[in-house]
């Protein structure tokens, strides 16, 4: 029988993925992203009624009323680790892209001067740090709206990108698309380079992120130490590196300024960007370079997902 639901495409490019053609001829494209998350999450003091816990060392202790410790956690990040990783990044003259929550800019003028002057690109998170599969269609629309509204306020320029909180809605990519200034979404897991899809008649791209080259795993129990967490980027790196003589791809690595911030696992950060900028043949770029090059036509005809 069959079943209604989301579009879902289980081939791909398959075999035969297009030469992406990266700049300078490069093996891969290497996309540094930072989470700008702390002070959009739920909380009592916005007036939701709970404290959020997710990515925090503690992750709530199943106790009822304001959870005080996972606020201070999430403070950090603004605080302390987000300064430590645009630290690292500079040093290595490394560009990134910031998945930015609207509010948490907001709540952060510094942070969205040294955006700014270090030239690196928002991918809008939302307006809050928060589950769009929960809202309704009009509320999806209106914080969408929103978050746009106040990004470009803040910076002066509209966000080009979008990336929900973990997933999108069944209505997320047709609202950017009437929304009309989106040029991509990071909404989707399901490859390593970026694709075309048709929505309301409109062609739309792609650029998938990933939760694998990401720093969720130390709170998930995937790695442990800055040391587990460069090996395993590394593997990934070398594989992709290694793939790229035949057919280039891109590399996403995710990080959370509460998360990799912390010096424990801030070196893990710093021995892979090292290990990276040691390799010939590597484009380190901001997502919004990869949304030009792909719809510049470099790329020649690639297949078009619908």
């Amino acid at each position: 029988m069959q079943r209604s639901g989301p579009e879902r495409d289980f081939v791909g490019y398959g075999p035969n993925p297009p030469d992406p053609k990266w700049p300078g001829g490069a093996r891969l494209a290497l996309n540094i992203v930072l989470n700008v998350e702390e002070g959009s999450e739920p909380s009592f003091a916005d007036g939701d009624g709970y404290t959020e816990t997710a990515l925090t060392e503690g992750g709530g202790d199943g106790f009822e009323g304001r959870d005080l410790a996972a606020e201070s956690m999430f403070e950090y990040g603004s605080r302390v680790g987000f300064w430590r990783v645009l630290r690292i990044l500079a040093e290595r003259n490394v560009t990134a892209t910031m998945f930015g929550c609207a509010l948490a800019l907001e709540r952060n003028s510094a942070a969205v001067e040294a955006i700014k002057a270090a030239g690196y690109d928002i991918c809008c998170h939302g307006y809050r740090w928060e589950q769009h599969q929960k809202l309704s269609l009009n509320e999806e629309r209106e914080r969408i709206r929103s978050a746009v509204a106040l990004i470009e306020k803040l910076t002066g320029q509209r966000p080009l990108g979008w990336y929900c909180r973990y997933g999108p809605s069944v209505n997320t990519r047709r609202i950017l698309v009437e929304e009309g200034g989106f040029q991509y979404d990071s909404d989707a897991y399901n490859d390593e380079l970026p694709y075309w899809r048709i929505v309301a008649g409109r062609r739309h791209l792609v650029i998938p992120y990933g939760l694998t080259n990401n720093d969720v795993k130390f709170n998930r129990g995937g790695v442990g130490t800055g040391s587990d967490f460069f090996a395993f980027l590394r593997e990934a790196f070398d594989v992709l590196y290694r793939e790229g003589a035949i057919a280039p791809k891109m590399m996403s690595v995710g990080l959370h300024s509460r998360i990799i911030g912390h010096p424990s696992r801030a070196g893990g950060l710093e021995r892979f960007l090292d290990y990276a900028l040691s390799h010939s043949g590597v484009w380190i770029c901001r997502r919004e370079q990869i949304a030009a090059h792909w719809t510049s036509g470099a790329i020649g005809t690639s297949p078009l997902q619908t």
